[in-house]
């Protein structure tokens, strides 16, 4: 694709699109095959981003094509009070690989969407509206979960839900609270909550968490640290509530990252990775939950509440994952990875940080190592030339942060295409920083 054609693109996007984020893209994609995307003029570019955080098994996974082509000639939408063998065949296989706790199953279309559903169910479950996220969470952009994402976007659009409230995240790169050298985050989270507790009106329902904070940085949760957060929620009576959109189905060594720390979620919500690409989100929690919210008249019915096409395909990644061993496969390759961005850490001083799990990453991007200077600009350069180069890769570069490059290659990438991609980012850096 030459230059003109580029801003030929461009125009016809000026032209007719509404700006909903960044700036697009000047590559034009045609398609999409494993572990590659590829522009009109054939270029292969391996994807370091799995598109949206959400190719879990790369794009166009021949079973997945399988299944949507048969599955939309035979029953791909109905009314949503409808049942279809799709919907309860991946509830139950939800259910069979999650703790006891988790065993109910609600089948919507977004994460956000997902989010909304579950912080509704919260306040009517415990009967309080209060809210509680962190300040660099991204929970997305409808309603109630617009509301407790503090990333970005919150500028603008008028009042939020009235109770919703945000602590401080743990970031160990850049900790707010130290005991000697080290991150104290147990005390910044105890200041937290007593934070919440002179705010709160007396009417807490949920808190809702990243296990790693994606949009904000991919900051990791440290350890211990969600099983502390499940007490604070308990001695509050206040739920729970964990967003594993982009961490969850394997990414990051577990199934789910909370297993992590081997505690149970009042209400799990997935998305993303469920659908390996295509829209599909889950909303999951206990039989008494449930059943209580039932009682009270609890409602989420929208167009495509259980519909059976995506729930086709979310069975068939289910089964893939499992199959293939890609959870283990996320945690080998990802010590893999880790050692690759290490080692060009010790080359380049303008990497400050490696962070995540599994096949899920975070390199910080700053000026100075020391002194942990954001480097937005120097970020921007490298993003632009690992795209010339052949990787597409992105970058969290939100107002309150450094810039931090957010790694989720496919859990089906191979050794060697890994490999490709850390050789073209150190090329690229070594450009950029000379």
């Amino acid at each position: 694709m030459n230059n003109s054609d580029k801003l030929s693109m461009l125009e016809r996007a000026a032209s007719c699109l509404v700006r909903y984020g960044p700036a697009f893209s000047p590559v034009e994609i045609h398609r999409a095959e494993g572990a590659y995307i590829f522009d009109g003029s054939g270029r292969a570019i391996l994807d370091f981003t799995s598109g949206q955080m959400s190719s879990i098994l790369g794009h166009s996974h021949p079973e997945i094509v399988q299944v949507v082509s048969g599955q939309i000639q035979t029953l791909d939408h109905l009314f949503s009070g409808m049942l279809s063998e799709p919907v309860l065949d991946l509830a139950e296989a939800l259910c069979s690989l999650l703790p006891a706790g988790l065993d109910r199953v609600m089948l919507l279309s977004t994460g956000g969407e997902s989010n909304d559903a579950a912080l509704r169910m919260a306040r009517l479950f415990t009967g309080g509206h209060e809210i509680v996220a962190f300040s660099q969470s991204w929970h997305g952009v409808t309603g109630a979960a617009s509301a407790a994402t503090y990333a970005a976007g919150r500028s603008g659009y008028g009042p939020h839900a009235v109770g919703t409230m945000a602590i401080n995240a743990p970031n160990a790169y850049r900790p707010a609270f130290l005991s000697g050298d080290s991150h104290d985050w147990a005390a910044e989270l105890e200041y937290g909550f007593q934070l919440i507790d002179r705010q709160s009106t007396g009417a807490l329902a949920a808190f809702i968490a990243e296990p790693i904070l994606s949009t904000g940085g991919m900051i990791e949760l440290p350890e211990g640290y969600m099983l502390a957060l499940k007490q604070n929620c308990e001695d509050r009576d206040m739920l729970l509530i964990l967003d594993e959109a982009q961490t969850g189905l394997g990414r990051t060594g577990d199934m789910f990252a909370f297993e992590h720390e081997h505690i149970v979620p009042d209400i799990l919500t997935l998305s993303k990775t469920l659908g390996a690409g295509l829209p599909l989100s889950a909303v999951i929690t206990s039989q008494a939950i449930e059943e209580k919210c039932h009682e009270l008249g609890f409602l989420f019915y929208t167009t495509h509440v259980s519909d059976p096409l995506p729930a086709a395909v979310g069975l068939k990644v289910l089964e893939i994952i499992v199959r293939d061993g890609l959870t283990q496969r996320a945690a080998d390759l990802g010590k893999h990875l880790a050692n690759g961005l290490k080692a060009m850490q010790t080359r380049y001083d303008c990497i400050g940080d490696i962070r995540g799990r599994g096949l899920l990453r975070g390199m910080e991007i700053v000026l100075d190592r020391d002194k942990k200077t954001p480097a937005p600009e120097l970020g921007a350069r490298i993003t632009a030339r690992c795209l010339d180069m052949g990787l597409s890769m992105n970058i969290a570069n939100l107002p309150m942060l450094s810039s931090v490059f957010r790694i989720a290659p496919p859990l089906t990438i191979s050794r060697a295409e890994l490999e490709t991609g850390l050789a073209i980012l150190d090329e690229a850096i070594a450009i950029e920083v000379r």
